[in-house]
């Protein structure tokens, strides 16, 4: 069954988005300092692997799964020169049973899981994809992001901050798929998923926080980014951002 994604041009729509790419850059490689050793990667979604680069040199093994074959294809073609890498076209779903044997110290989750409705089940599917003692990078989509309360209170909605129910965003314009979900979740939906699964949280970065067309007219691409990577992290105590991302750590087996 073809994929939402094979019938969209996913790489023409990061043209134009250097800044928002950055950013998630930045959380990337600031989580990776924070693990001491990694030998094997998995990227969940990883479409033509956009991300690949940024982390690449920390594993011998590095999968690239995405249920999309023209994405993965793009991907194999954009990183032909590195040969550790395994491609697996496959939902999350069905992941765990296509590498039933495997497991890694890192799994990576980036802009999918507005795109799934249970984040509880998403979280224990990619459970079972990590090692023990191993780490998840999770990035979900804000709903309580600044620019959204401070439009909600203009209309006089004080409460929208509390309201934990995610917000599907099919019908805004800007959605490039109307066909499947794109939800904004409430940080503290994610934040109990991880919990359940008894996830200790390393650390959390707010990204994307100066998203602006203004801005991006008035401010070389340089500035933004560097005004992006100091704000990052005080900025993730509002959870201030569109974009939240989470590195997390499963529990190590006990006796």
């Amino acid at each position: 069954m073809p994929a939402a994604y094979d019938q969209y041009d996913y790489p023409h729509y990061w043209q134009g988005r250097n800044y928002e790419h950055q950013g998630e850059v930045i959380a990337l490689k600031a989580f990776l300092q924070r693990i001491p050793k990694v030998t094997s990667i998995i990227d969940v979604g990883a479409g033509f692997g956009r991300h690949t680069s940024s982390y690449i040199f920390r594993a011998k093994k590095v999968v690239l799964s995405d249920p999309s074959a023209r994405l993965l294809k793009e991907a194999h073609k954009r990183l032909s020169g590195y040969k550790k890498i395994k491609y697996v076209q496959s939902t999350l779903e069905n992941l765990p049973e296509k590498l039933r044997h495997k497991k890694f110290d890192l799994a990576i989750f980036v802009r999918v899981i507005h795109h799934i409705q249970d984040p509880h089940k998403a979280v224990g599917l990619l459970d079972k994809l990590i090692e023990p003692g191993g780490y998840l990078i999770i990035e979900f989509a804000n709903k309580i992001h600044g620019k959204e309360i401070f439009r909600n209170f203009l209309h006089g909605n004080f409460t929208y901050p509390l309201d934990i129910f995610p917000k599907d965003k099919r019908s805004d314009k800007s959605i490039e798929d109307r066909t499947i979900p794109f939800l904004n979740f409430h940080p503290d939906v994610i934040t109990e998923a991880l919990e359940e699964k008894r996830y200790k949280i390393v650390e959390v970065r707010s990204v994307s926080n100066v998203r602006s067309s203004l801005l991006k007219r008035l401010l070389p691409y340089s500035v933004l980014v560097s005004i992006e990577g100091l704000l990052q992290r005080p900025l993730a105590f509002f959870k201030f951002g569109p974009s939240i991302f989470i590195l997390a750590r499963k529990p190590r087996i006990t006796g």
